[in-house]
């Protein structure tokens, strides 16, 4: 185990393996790829062939890089091709049964020294290693797709790995310009424990036909900044996959939030499993394909929800950071803008905090001066509600609290003319329970923007089950002339966004608390390996631990599942004062402003 790891041998050469075969033939090992079928074999050469052949054309590589390249890439359909090599890769189905037919197959074929390992991302390395003959020498290497683009590799160890095993193989992924990170052995391992509960809980939203699969899918995009929707990410994982995963992590964890949603079992009976199959949430041009295309639920371009009302004045109501970005946002999109807060000082104080945003916009050349002057002139400051008597569309934008926002709706109703909207920005709260604060319940919506306003695209469209259809019609057309991009969602808790969000942030506070992984090596695993802007924990410290304490109570309080039960380490830091950025403590420490 102490040789250099430099002959490599991949069995199994779907996508996964023929990624990492060109990974290691790039970094100059000798790769020996193996697979039963020759067609798949075949298909590798061709793929690494078309790989080096855009690298240079791209003027990445050279000609005779791109040569020596292939030449370092063999294939092969017999097992007996990984006599000599240091390290066997294999990347076959996932099933304990396929994999350790090949373990046992290698035990008589490989040198006693030679390292082997998993590419598993659902099964136990342990129960493997168990089944092998030299099992301290058995361990995980899980590889994210696409391999060559995808810079986390997990490392995953067993109480029977060997430690120089684990040395050799995460210096090979530093070699490969990969960033390896250590973790024991339990389903999912850190990017996809994470990962798949989160996957399922979107299906099971998708199911339960709460929101649609387009508005699900841009919700978490634009609300959160990933680079995929959950929807779509199941049918390029393969939606059989995902119910292996998540049926492995359900074996260990009975937590409720891992059992698979029916809605995989049944598309993947139906062979509807994705991108590979041509159907899966959405339908794509052709197996294999990633464009999608048209189909029943598809909705129309042309589909209108019905005539609105006209809006050409706003009022907003509030004087925080929330508040001044939303009056920002319909100011510049010419609307004459009410801006009240609890006093006239505090209302130009929040217009003196617009005009900053406009001034950065200038200079960063986003906007004219003269665009900048006519929007701000469009924002009257005012110090108390009453100003609101001719609006057309009222937004509350003031401290997350539902007695203090239905006072503010009791007020609304008497100030407002008849006809005007009523919207709340809420995020977590019913927005029924403002509704009914007021006698015209069916004026009331959600409109939850997200922070900070003026730059995040996403408007999640808040229906009660008294909202007027022409209501809904009114704020959907707002949305579009300030071009925000609107979603449909129910009045529960935690709308899509946050629904999908925290209890994927809960656990992975779970996983430090039970000392799984490192916070740096959670925040690592998901922006490399799951393409996040941000890390959980970065993200938690940069929402405020109190804030997302509190998101976490109301949606354990509305779903009554005990997976969503806040973890005790966010509750006891809370308790300590430490909530994030703000407080200069949170997961992590930052320095005073």
């Amino acid at each position: 185990m102490d040789t250099p790891l430099s002959t490599i041998a991949v069995v199994g050469l779907g996508t996964m393996g023929t990624g990492i075969a060109e990974v290691l033939a790039r970094s100059g090992r000798e790769v020996i790829g193996i697979d039963i079928s020759e067609a798949a074999a075949a298909r590798a050469i061709t793929a690494l062939e078309s790989a080096t052949a855009r690298s240079v054309a791209r003027e990445r590589i050279t000609e005779e890089e791109r040569r020596d390249v292939l030449a370092r890439f063999r294939a092969f359909s017999d097992l007996q091709a990984a006599a000599d090599a240091d390290l066997v890769i294999e990347v076959v189905p996932e099933s304990y049964e396929v994999k350790q037919q090949v373990f046992r197959a290698l035990d008589s074929i490989i040198r006693p020294e030679a390292i082997i390992a998993t590419g598993t991302n659902a099964l136990s390395v342990t129960r493997l290693a168990a089944d092998s003959a030299h099992p301290e020498r058995v361990l995980g290497l899980h590889f994210f797709n696409p391999a060559p683009a995808m810079k986390l590799v997990e490392v995953v160890s067993s109480v029977l790995t060997a430690p120089q095993a684990v040395a050799a193989v995460t210096d090979l992924a530093h070699a490969l310009g990969k960033e390896p990170v250590s973790v024991g052995d339990r389903p999912g391992f850190v990017a996809d424990g994470l990962l798949f509960g989160y996957l399922n809980q979107a299906a099971a939203m998708y199911e339960a036909k709460y929101a649609s699969r387009e508005d699900i899918d841009a919700a978490m995009r634009l609300g959160c900044g990933l680079p995929m929707g959950p929807l779509a990410l199941l049918d390029l994982i393969g939606i059989d996959t995902a119910r292996t995963v998540l049926e492995a992590m359900y074996a260990e964890s009975h937590d409720r939030l891992h059992a698979p949603a029916p809605v995989l079992k049944q598309l993947s009976e139906a062979g509807l499993t994705g991108r590979k199959s041509g159907r899966g949430f959405y339908t794509y041009e052709a197996p294999g394909s990633g464009v999608v295309v048209r189909d029943a639920l598809t909705p129309l371009e042309t589909a209108s929800a019905g005539a609105g009302r006209e809006v050409r004045s706003v009022g907003v109501a509030g004087s925080g950071t929330m508040a001044s970005g939303i009056a920002e946002v319909f100011a510049k999109a010419g609307y004459d803008v009410v801006l009240a807060a609890r006093s006239a000082e505090k209302a130009e104080t929040a217009k003196a905090r617009i005009a900053k945003s406009l001034a950065r916009s200038v200079e960063k050349g986003r906007m004219t001066p003269e665009a900048r002057d006519g929007a701000l002139a469009r924002v009257t400051p005012a110090g108390s509600l009453d100003a609101f008597a001719e609006v057309d569309l009222a937004v509350e934008a003031v401290a997350e609290d539902l007695e203090i926002k239905q006072q503010l709706f009791a007020t609304l109703d008497k100030v407002c003319k008849p006809g005007a909207v009523l919207a709340t920005t809420t995020s977590s709260l019913p927005v029924v329970a403002c509704a009914r604060a007021t006698s015209r319940p069916q004026d009331v919506i959600g409109m939850h923007f997200f922070n900070p306003a003026p730059a995040m695209k996403l408007v999640e469209v808040v229906r009660t089950v008294l909202t007027g259809d022409d209501v809904h019609a009114t704020v959907r057309e707002v949305t579009a002339r300030i071009r925000k991009h609107p979603v449909d969602c129910g009045d529960r808790a935690g709308f899509i966004v946050n629904a999908l969000l925290f209890p994927y942030l809960n656990n992975a506070i779970k996983m430090v608390e039970q000392h799984y992984a490192s916070l740096d090596d959670i925040d690592a695993a998901m922006k490399l390996g799951g393409g996040y802007p941000m890390g959980p924990f970065e993200l938690l410290d940069v929402v405020g631990l109190d804030v997302s304490l509190a998101i976490e109570r109301v949606l354990h309080r509305e779903f009554r599942d005990p997976g969503l039960a806040p973890a005790p380490l966010l509750e006891h830091l809370v308790a300590a004062g430490c909530l994030g950025r703000k407080t200069g403590r949170g997961f992590r420490e930052y320095a005073r402003r």
